[in-house]
């Protein structure tokens, strides 16, 4: 009987056990480094060993976010920078894919492309800042398209890479039964980069969000970036620790829900290839 049956070897329940053992105590060794990181901080700070005016701590971090909550304005400002993160993470890896696929389609214009693709990825995407502003206008559509400027680039070359190193053997059996490009992307190509798809989404997960940070950072009057220039601008070390942690949170959060449609489409592969 499958592994999905009732009736399992003992071996398989133990190594099942085993699995589900190593898996908790990973979890759990996590968080309890994560409690002592902030344990450590807090008790430094009471101890006067580091100065909790430059460093902050939990315990004034706690008090910041309460604040901000009671002001109404906490949700506001995780939301508007949530937003405009998943906004410029879908538009940037939906366009990424899409013009990878055109350069891998037309060999022409990918050799022609290329060296300006590498220019753009090379380029300082801050010192564009200026003039998407003096183009778009200060607001979340400048900033949104700080996030595409720092993560469409990155995701068309790593994907154009992997529909170029796609297995020619591959290729050329199923043009031998007269297959057209798009059944030979479609049936070859995609299935087989599905993992580098998994892998940029990863990436940009991070891109998008140091996009709109710095974004933010730029012109903004919401969002944790606001709040994290506000801080310093007003020395408000607290506002600015206790941001960046609430954007750790999001960004970790934004992560797990990359590695959730990873399961997902691994999954969903390995039933193909059983069935």
């Amino acid at each position: 009987m499958s592994d999905t049956g009732l009736n399992l070897s003992p071996e398989r329940i133990a190594y099942l056990k085993k699995v589900k053992l190593q898996k908790t105590a990973t979890w759990l060794v996590r968080l309890l480094i994560l409690v002592l990181i902030f344990a450590l901080w807090e008790l430094a700070a009471r101890l006067k060993l580091i100065d909790a005016f430059i460093t902050s701590q939990p315990s004034r971090m706690i008090k910041t976010l309460t604040n901000l909550y009671n002001a109404g304005d906490l949700f506001v400002h995780i939301g508007v920078t949530c937003l405009e993160t998943i906004v410029g993470f879908i538009i940037g890896t939906l366009m990424g894919i899409f013009i990878a696929v055109l350069l891998w389609w037309s060999e022409f214009a990918s050799r022609v492309l290329e060296p300006y693709l590498v220019v753009l990825n090379s380029l300082p995407k801050v010192a564009l800042g200026p003039i998407f502003i003096i183009w778009i206008g200060a607001g979340p559509s400048a900033i949104i398209v700080m996030a595409l400027a720092i993560s469409l680039i990155v995701t068309i070359l790593e994907m154009l890479n992997a529909f170029i190193r796609t297995d020619e053997e591959k290729i050329k059996l199923v043009e031998t039964f007269g297959a057209s490009r798009f059944q030979v992307f479609l049936k070859v190509v995609l299935p087989s980069n599905i993992p580098a798809m998994i892998n940029a989404l990863k990436v940009n997960v991070g891109l998008s969000w140091v996009g709109v940070i710095t974004g933010e950072f730029l012109v903004s009057k919401a969002g944790l970036g606001y709040l994290i220039v506000y801080g310093g601008q007003v020395f408000q070390l607290d506002l600015v620790m206790t941001s960046v942690i609430i954007l750790a949170i999001a960004a970790a959060l934004m992560y797990q829900g990359v590695v959730l449609i990873e399961k997902k489409l691994v999954g969903n592969q390995a039933a193909q290839k059983h069935s």
